[in-house]
């Protein structure tokens, strides 16, 4: 139990009404949640007010209700704090709730729109192979050391950040890395958190369906570093036309890296094949088992925010070089008999489809033929439907459009979108299967001995999202079996 007053000291509300030094047994966002000694905390969101369900919070025993505006009948014995912004509220009050989990840790950051899976996954596996104790927030999953927690957003809500940061302390954590998206930073879900560095990886369009302007996305992003404070490190990719934007206001450590630019941690790519990458770091030669321009750029970004963290700049290039990036990744596996490439990978956008495809075809050999599997997600970015539709033809020697997790769209609908745009000679490397499972088997069936099979869109996920309803879907699972099938 926490008095409400400790608890809303760096909120500071424009109304109470009640007693301020009422007794909060938890906090919760969402009323199903809601239980007696419970503080509710109605924030109006992107889809649902939670406003409309504070008499909900109140009946099923909730004595605290902070809001932005009062309800028109207060429940005697319940205390109301009126506040400006009830989710930025949330994030400090949960932080004063769970004693400033953050303050004892340090929390590394990582942002961009491509980059900030594997950078966060990275880094968790670096210092966990440093001998610490560490905690991971991620797209693909959160982790306490060894136990897995599964994850619903990229970045959690702010009272569930703060449960979680408070869980990883008392398991003995001393570092944190977690992926903080531009819907968390917009909704305030990392208010009250004290970071210890920040990670810019790179900007491209993406979520605009949320952020409706480029230069909305970008302000965003940018607030992260503008919020940081003077103790922590911003590091920047200074290759990206936005990098030395997100450095021009913090207060933040500035450092940067870069693969052909000057910058504090400068990366040269020596050797880039289907097996690794050598790089020249800091006028050190590395191998590294992943692959790709852009894994060079997030193992740079990775070794850059090891190094600003203290750790000893020969020991952190060892490590690196045995470790794999993040599950659905540029993750990949053959088929037994006649040795065809598959690769997964999550791209699920035009800049990053190019990148992924771009380094496919930097590295195969002449002759090995590339089939790309691809769809586009529903009820998101329509604009992008036919430009990644035409990265893949262009890219790929056969494209397979297909479903992705289509949620309340008709992806039929969707395909038509992603074709609309295509030239004549682009169609006739176009085949379109819905069935996801069919176009993954299709392709299988197309390749011949050591070509290469690219599925892309869902990565890690476990799901296909169709009509509200997530249906048991494993891109690497599928595609394996498809391999073994063929092998019998």
């Amino acid at each position: 139990m926490k008095s409400l007053q400790d608890i809303l000291k760096d909120v500071h509300p424009i109304e109470l009404s009640g007693h301020a030094d009422a007794s909060v047994a938890g906090l919760c966002i969402d009323s199903r949640k809601a239980a007696p000694g419970m503080a509710f905390i109605a924030i109006a969101g992107t889809l649902v007010d939670g406003h409309a369900y504070i008499d909900s919070a109140v009946s099923s025993g909730c004595s605290v209700v902070v809001c932005e505006r009062l309800p028109h009948q207060l429940s005697a014995n319940v205390t109301y704090a009126v506040v400006k912004n009830s989710a930025l509220a949330a994030g400090k009050m949960a932080s004063a709730f769970y004693d400033h989990p953050s303050a004892k840790l340090r929390v590394v950051g990582a942002t961009g729109t491509n980059g900030k899976t594997t950078v966060a996954t990275l880094l968790f596996k670096l210092f966990r192979r440093l001998g610490y104790s560490c905690g991971l927030i991620s797209t693909v999953q959160n982790q306490i050391d060894d136990e897995l927690i599964p994850a619903t957003h990229t970045t959690p809500d702010a009272v569930s950040i703060q449960s979680l940061l408070a869980r990883m302390y008392d398991a003995g954590c001393t570092h944190v890395f977690m992926e903080v998206s531009s819907h968390a930073i917009h909704q305030e879900r990392i208010a009250g958190l004290a970071f210890a560095g920040g990670i810019f990886t790179n900007i491209t369009h993406d979520h605009l369906d949320y952020h409706k302007t480029f230069e909305e996305y970008i302000r965003v992003k940018k607030k992260f570093f503008d919020d940081l404070p003077t103790a922590a490190f911003a590091l920047s990719n200074m290759d990206d036309k936005r990098g030395m934007v997100m450095l021009q206001n913090t207060a933040a450590h500035r450092n940067t890296y870069s693969l052909k630019a000057p910058a504090n941690f400068k990366g040269k790519v020596l050797e880039n094949g289907l097996s690794g990458l050598l790089m020249l770091i800091d006028h050190q030669e590395a191998w590294f088992r992943m692959i790709g321009t852009f894994n060079a750029y997030n193992l740079l970004a990775v070794y850059g925010a090891a190094v600003l963290l203290g750790e000893d700049k020969t020991e952190v290039l060892s490590v690196l070089t045995d470790l794999h990036g993040a599950p659905g990744r540029f993750e990949t596996v053959f088929s037994a008999r006649e040795r065809v490439l598959g690769i997964v990978d999550y791209a699920h956008t035009p800049d990053a489809l190019i990148n992924v495809l771009a380094t496919i075809n930097q590295l195969r050999t002449q002759g090995q033929q590339l089939y790309t599997v691809v769809g586009c997600g529903g009820d998101r970015d329509h604009a992008k439907r036919p430009v990644m539709a035409e990265v893949v033809c262009e890219h790929s020697d056969k494209a397979i459009f297909t479903s992705d997790n289509p949620r309340s769209e008709d992806p039929e609908t969707i395909l038509d979108e992603m074709e609309a745009h295509l030239n004549t000679a682009q169609r006739r490397k176009m085949l379109r299967i819905t069935d996801r499972r069919e176009a993954i088997k299709t392709a299988c069936a197309l390749a011949g001995p050591e070509d290469i099979i690219l599925v892309a869109g869902k990565g890690h996920e476990k799901y296909q999202e169709i009509k509200g309803v997530r249906h048991p879907f494993d891109d690497m699972q599928v595609l394996t079996q498809s391999f073994e099938l063929l092998n019998k």
